[in-house]
């Protein structure tokens, strides 16, 4: 293993951007990124995320210069158009107007269209409760995913993420693939030779297997069933249809077969609490810290402590990635 300082891994993340012509502002949004995940011990969203946005890159899937453009289609929505660029210049360009729509009307929805997008959700998810703000955030990929009973891959991981403020103390967050597990785990598994546990996916055939690689091939599994598939449905649709962007399958022609990152939209919903509840907004926001106490005074552990704890010991200490991952990420400089 190799330890970083977040600082050198952020110098790193920078250096292999611009080598790769990517415009100052991506190189900035992309690395808080994925330094983000790797600060948080989410190596699935880390520093390996860059060999994919390298790749999408040479492929020519992805914009290296994109200028977002705004607009504002209603009181209420925002929509940023990415330009066929990395989805965080767009979420950098549209989130002061979602927040300011949000405290003026009580809840904002912004739709980010025609972004690439390889990132966690609790990023973004972050940035808006921040401000105050409860949040909710879902979005496509490509076709990785079986829906219940079926054998061939027709969803995207379609994640959902959530955001509750909380004064005084980190967030209530939590962002979760509507798969058994996020794909880039599947990918760490197949790029280090380890097998996966059964019920993560299918292989080409449709039938059970543990070799990273056949599902991979093959397709992932939804977490619960029926309903894990449901849920992705419903990714697919207010993400997709509804924000007039692409499913998970119409990403998967576009991309051409090169395997680059998904290319599709996004939408994010912001709430007021403030707004919503006027003069008693503290009494029913305290009433939520009591559910929370409740969690975790049974012992239970609330969504994003663990991650919130790994953050804290990277300030301090840096991080460590594998010597074979540092090698690959110095490769991108040559």
């Amino acid at each position: 293993m190799t330890r970083l300082s977040l600082e050198e891994l952020r110098e790193l993340s920078e250096a292999i951007l611009r080598r790769h012509g990517f415009s100052e502002p991506h190189v900035q949004g992309v690395t808080e990124t994925v330094l983000a995940g790797e600060r948080d011990g989410c190596t699935s969203h880390g520093v390996w995320r860059l060999l994919g946005c390298i790749h999408t890159a040479r492929a020519g899937k992805v914009s290296l210069d994109a200028v977002p453009h705004l607009s504002e289609p209603a009181p209420a929505l925002v929509r940023v158009d990415a330009k066929g660029g990395f989805s965080q210049c767009a979420f950098d360009l549209g989130l002061p107007k979602l927040v300011e729509k949000a405290r003026s009307q009580g809840i904002a929805a912004m739709a980010v269209n025609h972004c690439v997008h390889f990132s966690a959700l609790w990023v973004e998810i972050e940035r808006i409760v921040a401000q105050g703000l409860v949040a909710l955030a879902v979005t496509p990929a490509q076709a990785y995913v079986a829906p219940a009973g079926g054998t061939r891959p027709l969803f995207g991981t379609n994640p959902i993420a959530f955001g509750w403020p909380r004064a005084g103390q980190n967030p209530y967050v939590f962002d979760f693939a509507t798969t058994v597990v996020a794909r880039g785990e599947i990918q760490l598994h197949e790029r280090e030779g380890k097998s996966i546990p059964l019920g993560w996916g299918i292989d080409a055939e449709g039938q059970p297997s543990t070799d990273a690689s056949a599902v991979l091939d093959g397709a992932m599994l939804t977490f619960g069933g029926h309903k894990g598939s449901a849920l992705a449905t419903m990714v697919e649709l207010i993400a997709g249809p509804l924000i007039g962007d692409l499913t998970s399958a119409e990403s998967t022609v576009f991309d051409a077969g090169t395997k680059s990152s998904p290319y599709h939209g996004e939408l994010l919903i912001a709430i007021d609490p403030a707004r919503f509840l006027g003069a008693d907004a503290a009494q029913h926001l305290a009433r939520a810290e009591t559910l929370f106490e409740s969690i975790v005074d049974m012992g239970a552990r609330l969504p994003s402590q663990r991650r919130f704890a790994a953050r804290e010991r990277s300030l301090k200490e840096g991080v460590e990635i594998s010597d074979s991952l540092y090698a690959d990420l110095r490769k991108l400089l040559e």
